[in-house]
């Protein structure tokens, strides 16, 4: 592990010989006044500054306000005169990690500088520790850890560190908000900003615009006063804009010049106010066919479409749901304070097995509704609602058999009563030869329904033991579509 490195900024040299010599096991680094400091911050990148407060120039308190709006600052152990308690308070309040006041025993230096390298030590672990959860499981309140919801993870990493305009797109209880609110909270100046959510379809036409750009006062009937719009409010954030195939023409001409033009003019006002806004949108609707009928302009869809993130149903991500319905069952037993906080394997078997038709929306309250309904510390089949119970949905598709009672021998549900990992690898054995039955044996076929590349899902076949059977067969039915 790299030595620790330690600026000290103080313009007595014998201050800094004095911290120097006790601190003599860490590489020092030094700064006689802020200008030294700056320089060495961006170039040596110190872990710890021991900064004076009374410096020439720009001082000690001031340097340190500029360390705490940085992106990642050192940690900084402020040096006071004596009897400059509130001083020391307010740097405190400013972001310092701790203080000392001169003149300080050697004993307590080495111990504030030691704590604070510790506690330095620890945020960074945090932070790796937080990376690594969310490259396996999700990102913020997103969970899975399906190739599918993998490749989302991705895209929200890469887009989040640019202001390039995102598209969402999926069934309606995806989580499309989610992966919004995941790209803002990623975004290294986008994240201390407002985070503006708008649901399109839920206002009428005549009134979306001054949701959207604000109006000011007799603008129309009832508007007693100046109103300021979505945009203005998250600027310097992001807006999500949910919905958004359901806007009317009007409004999706004036959305696309301020997208454009990076200024919007509230209703009845005279002048442009410029905005710095990060636009995300979702749509569960099929834009293509939309601008092809010119219901939705192609220009605006372009405009929108920069970056596309598709969100993939539940129910072709079902290895999810055991890990979706834990968590959901978790914090709603937290919540409500419920005995419930487990469900048992044959209620799993049930959950995994339905379509969810409503995705992770349904399933979140499928789940709050059970666990508050049930009596015992297991969620039981009994205790979820009659048609996850009965396998209706799932019965509906042709996809995967319906469970009934008692048939809990189905190769479908096996799994689930046995190891989880050997249960996932079962349940993708059982799934991809449903998907390969209903293609004819075509694995590129296969692989579109799956959501998978051709080569992903060959890997897969050979991962499963079922290259033998399958990739062979791919062969002659891939030719004549090629």
């Amino acid at each position: 592990m790299a030595e620790p490195k330690i600026l000290i900024v103080d313009d007595e040299e014998a201050a800094r010989y004095g911290m120097r010599r006790a601190l003599k096991n860490y590489a020092i680094i030094e700064a006689g006044n802020v200008d030294e400091a700056r320089r060495a911050v961006a170039g040596l990148h110190p872990d710890l500054i021991l900064l004076d407060i009374n410096l020439p120039g720009t001082s000690g308190l001031d340097y340190l306000r500029e360390l705490a709006a940085a992106e990642e600052a050192p940690l900084v152990v402020m040096i006071t005169a004596h009897g400059s308690e509130r001083t020391a308070v307010e740097a405190i309040k400013a972001g310092a990690y701790d203080y000392l006041a001169k003149p300080f025993e050697v004993d307590d230096l080495r111990l504030v500088v030691k704590n604070a390298l510790e506690a330095r030590g620890l945020r960074r672990e945090n932070e790796r520790l937080r990376e690594e959860l969310e490259a396996t499981r999700g990102v913020g309140d997103l969970l899975g850890a399906s190739e599918s919801m993998r490749r989302v993870y991705e895209m929200v990493a890469k887009v989040a560190a640019t202001d390039v305009t995102v598209l969402i797109r999926g069934e309606s209880g995806t989580g499309k908000e989610l992966v919004a609110r995941a790209i803002h909270e990623k975004s290294a100046h986008r994240r201390g900003g407002a985070f503006i959510a708008m649901n399109c379809a839920a206002l009428p036409s005549e009134l979306i615009e001054s949701e959207l750009f604000g109006h000011e006062r007799g603008a129309f009937t009832g508007a007693a006063g100046q109103r300021k719009g979505k945009f203005e409010l998250a600027s310097g954030g992001t807006i999500f804009l949910d919905e958004v195939g359901d806007m009317s023409l009007n409004t999706q001409a004036k959305l696309l010049r301020v997208l454009e033009e990076r200024q919007i003019e509230r209703l009845g006002g005279t002048h442009s106010i410029p905005i710095d806004v990060r636009v995300i949108s979702a749509t569960n609707r099929d834009l293509e066919a939309a601008t092809a009928t010119e219901k939705f302009r192609g220009d605006l869809y372009y405009r929108l479409r920069v970056v596309q993130i598709n969100l993939p149903p539940l129910r072709e991500r079902r290895e999810d749901i055991p890990l979706l319905a834990e968590h959901f069952l978790r914090a709603y037993a937290a919540k409500y304070k419920l005995k419930c906080a487990e469900v048992s394997r044959e209620a799993m078997a049930r959950l995994a097995a339905y379509d969810w038709p409503g995705n992770v929306r349904e399933l979140r309250n499928a789940i709050e509704r059970s666990a508050v309904l049930a009596d015992g510390t297991k969620l039981r089949v009994e205790d979820l609602p009659e048609e996850i119970s009965a396998g209706r949905a799932a019965a509906t598709t042709g996809r995967i058999p319906a469970p009934t009672p008692g048939d809990e021998g189905d190769s479908l549900l096996v799994p689930y009563l046995a190891d989880f990992r050997e249960a996932r690898r079962e349940f993708e054995r059982a799934y991809i030869e449903r998907c390969l039955a209903e293609t004819g044996g075509n694995v590129t076929r296969a692989a579109e329904r799956v959501g998978m590349h051709r080569q992903s899902l060959q890997q897969k076949l050979k991962d499963l033991g079922l290259t033998r059977r399958y990739v062979a067969s791919d062969e002659a039915p891939d030719s004549d579509d090629e």
